[in-house]
């Protein structure tokens, strides 16, 4: 058997008989600074060619788990947040690559319409559960409320909070009523997310992603950074916890999610040679980022209702 320590001095061991990677000892303190410090702990991006060959293991787990749902009649639904350009969307497409459609899709609703506007705000995202043998994945969810909505005054004050108050009931009913709840948060460095824009703007296959909306965030990173901080506070619950994904580096990011889903499941037939627990330096939960405790109620609050 051979072995190979990555470039990066804490990454992990790749034994290359069983495609197993083995993670150095880190203790608590370590992993909680990576998280706080918001420093990428690579150095150096995955390979090509590691990565698909990891991707195709991991797809073929993702097949079996579909088989699993489908005979026994789950329903799973898996949130996937972030800043603009974090990766939510190209994690999403390897999830769904060989998933089959018609008991696997995407949610990834537009601008609410002058009648949904007039509903129950969870009610749109209701209507796109899944029934029993479904996996419903949401590209963004009704988490817009808790980040953009919040950040650039698309709701009022008493909706925001109103949101706060809700969402955890409104998830515990989800979880008690056996649908299972996954909620991703990709967290992106402020120069990777500035240096994602400029390529989508040079790049003409990829400038519909780079919204207005996404242009105006750019000023906007401490009051999203803020509203991040509350929302997880909130809303992080036993019923339905936060998973945070370092996504600066997209290969890694989306193979580690795939690896924390598959390593929460029993399912039959899983390979536990590849279906290994995820890097922890790559994948933490909302306690590691939560970090400035001392301003977190004030931040809770919508803006507009702060003393001055």
């Amino acid at each position: 058997m051979t072995t190979a320590r990555s470039k990066a001095g804490n990454g992990p061991v790749a034994d290359e008989a069983n495609h197993a990677e083995v993670f150095p000892v880190l203790t608590e303190d370590t992993v909680r600074q990576t998280f706080e410090g918001g420093v990428y702990p690579y150095p150096d991006k995955m390979k090509k060619a590691e990565y698909e060959a990891a991707k195709a293991r991991l797809q073929a787990e993702l097949l079996k788990v579909q088989l699993w749902v489908q005979q026994t009649g789950q329903k799973f639904v898996l949130l996937f947040e972030g800043r603009d350009a974090a990766g939510k969307g190209g994690t999403i497409k390897r999830f769904m690559e060989h998933l089959n459609p018609r008991e696997a899709r995407v949610v990834a609703l537009p601008k609410p319409t002058v009648k949904q506007t007039g509903q129950w705000f969870f009610q749109r995202y209701i209507e796109q559960l899944p029934t029993a043998g479904e996996m419903v994945f949401y590209d963004r969810s009704w988490y817009n409320r808790a980040g953009v909505e919040r950040v650039m005054g698309f709701c009022k004050p008493n909706e925001y909070l109103e949101f706060m108050r809700q969402t955890p009931e409104f998830e515990r009913m989800l979880t008690r009523s056996g649908v299972q709840l996954y909620k991703y948060w990709f967290s992106v460095t402020q120069e990777e997310q500035k240096r994602r824009f400029e390529a989508r703007k040079e790049d003409p296959l990829k400038r519909w992603k780079l919204s207005p909306v996404d242009q105006a965030s750019l000023g906007k990173w401490n009051d999203y950074t803020e509203a991040k901080e509350a929302m997880f506070f909130y809303t992080d619950t036993a019923d339905a916890p936060w998973t945070i994904i370092k996504s600066n580096d997209k290969k890694r990011a989306r193979i580690n999610c795939m690896r924390h889903f598959l390593s929460s499941l029993d399912y039959p037939d899983k390979d536990h040679d590849i279906v290994q627990a995820p890097n922890p330096l790559i994948v933490g939960h909302a306690g590691q980022v939560i970090h400035q405790s001392d301003h977190i109620l004030g931040a809770a609050l919508h803006p507009d209702q702060r003393k001055s």
